[in-house]
């Protein structure tokens, strides 16, 4: 009883904070810290899938705040945002975040409040988080401007005028649109033509993108060019011109990079799976001393097989393999140091495997969980910290499991790609793909159920399956797996 009280209590206290208090800019950075702290993107760096539709929802949730902030803005369509909260345990003594096994939760919400504080209030309560802090801001109390205010606000009228004068409520107009849930075709309807505007003026950019890169490759001998985030156009062609500039300058520091794979990424080095890191906030400087240091991480990457190798031989033939969309982007030498604990561990450990009893199964290595784990898509997921009896009692107990997923998997790759080139047909789009976020089970659901509408919409469109819907810089659609 005495809890729903205060509930009570703290709900009318909050609608005082409302009606007398305004929220400005900054209070409103300062009051969603928690919030922040909860979801910061690089806080999710061995969890590429969670990182990804953080870093996306955050770009829509600016978007919101700062079109709150602008004189006269009117138009408030509700914005659905998903985020993954990093948990924390109940009671625990630490000062620190405690992590559960998972480590964090998903959370969808709703934005559609008109104002700073209403809306800072709905997000830390969406995400469980406290609103405590809130009361403690210096925010501006205005009740010397209480006239001016007055004037400035919106006059509200008696439900009775709307229907005397047939004109609309605006407030129910806004609660009905709470109400309908999105539909790709209405969706479709509202964004059809800025989508358009934005593909046709980012056309000669994408070819001008497809040339350099294509020149590069040839030049270099490259196996492929990557980027690690999803850059605008313009943006990877800058960055291909950076390194167009290198080639010309420093054409003897490349000599090296035949049939590698080039990634634009956050920082220079090489990667785990041996590709080429270009940090894009790096100078030539910088690039040039990854290009000369090659030889040494070819050297690194080959100690690196051989310890997959003696790892698999200890654990009866499993493959140890590095999964790029699954995994975060380590350097070479981060993972070679991660493989080398394990190896010694193991060694140390002689667990009693049948040699090749495990031959076709394969293991991703983790350094963030503390439990085993089987994939649906058939590979194991290991703790380096696991202790070896609980790995080894896992891998027999899931070893049939993983070898069904693992069949599974490559049947449902290929009705994937026939599902993603059936659909690129029928709609006539330029491209379809999908986020690393979104499973192969969640894309095969989604093309199955778009391949049953009629959607012209589509013809000649970049569309993208995410979790949300946005149309990006480049015109391209983005539209959620699960849409209605």
């Amino acid at each position: 009883f005495y809890y729903f009280i205060r509930l009570r209590l703290e709900k009318i206290l909050l609608q005082c904070i409302l009606q007398s208090r305004t929220l400005s800019g900054a209070d409103a950075i300062n009051a969603l810290r928690p919030f922040y702290f909860a979801v910061h993107p690089d806080f999710f760096g061995q969890h590429p899938k969670e990182r990804e539709v953080n870093e996306n929802s955050l770009k829509r949730l600016n978007g919101y705040l700062e079109n709150l902030q602008k004189p006269g803005f009117r138009s408030f369509k509700p914005t659905q945002l998903t985020f993954y909260v990093r948990e924390r345990e109940p009671n625990s003594p630490s000062v620190q975040e405690s992590f559960s096994a998972s480590g964090f939760r998903a959370v969808s919400f709703t934005l559609h409040t008109r104002d700073l504080l209403s809306t800072v209030l709905d997000i830390l309560n969406s995400c469980s988080l406290s609103t405590e802090h809130i009361q403690r801001l210096n925010v501006n109390s205005q009740p010397h401007k209480e006239a001016k205010s007055t004037l400035d606000r919106p006059i509200k009228w008696d439900k009775t005028y709307y229907s005397f004068t047939g004109f609309k409520d605006p407030e129910e107009e806004l609660e009905q649109a709470q109400r309908v849930e999105t539909t790709l075709i209405s969706w479709l309807d509202d964004n059809e033509a800025s989508a358009v505007k934005k593909l046709e003026k980012s056309l000669p950019l994408r070819k001008e993108l497809e040339r350099l890169k294509f020149e590069l490759s040839h030049q270099l001998q490259l196996s492929d060019i990557r980027w690690q985030r999803s850059w605008g156009i313009a943006h990877r062609c800058s960055q291909l011109h950076s390194l167009g500039r290198l080639v010309q300058q420093r054409p003897e520091v490349l000599k090296n990079v035949k049939g590698r794979t080039v990634i634009f990424t956050d920082r220079s080095g090489m990667s785990a799976a041996g590709h080429i890191m270009l940090g894009t906030m790096d100078v030539h400087h910088h690039w040039t001393k990854i290009f000369e240091r090659l030889p040494n991480y070819y050297k690194l990457q080959k100690r690196l097989l051989f310890l997959e190798d003696r790892i698999s031989q200890l654990l009866g033939g499993i493959q140890v393999i590095y999964i790029e969309e699954l995994q975060p982007l380590l350097t070479l030498e981060e993972y070679y140091k991660t493989l080398d604990s394990f190896y010694n561990k193991l060694r140390d450990s002689r667990l009693p495997f049948h040699p090749r009893s495990l031959r076709g199964l394969q293991m991703i290595l983790e350094s963030d969980r503390y439990a085993p784990s089987l994939h649906e898509f058939g590979h194991f997921t290991i703790p380096t910290a696991c202790d070896p009896a609980t790995l080894q009692w896992f891998i027999f107990a899931k070893a049939q499991e993983a070898r069904e997923n693992l069949k599974r998997k490559e049947e449902m790759m290929i009705t994937e790609k026939e599902l993603i080139d059936t659909s690129t047909e029928k709609f006539s789009l330029d491209r379809l793909y999908k986020e690393p976020s979104v499973s192969s089970a969640q894309m095969i659901d989604c093309c199955k159920r778009l391949l049953e509408e009629s959607l012209p919409y589509l013809q000649g469109m970049h569309l993208c399956i995410s979790h949300f819907y946005s149309v990006l810089q480049d015109g391209d659609l983005c539209i959620p797996w699960n849409w209605k």
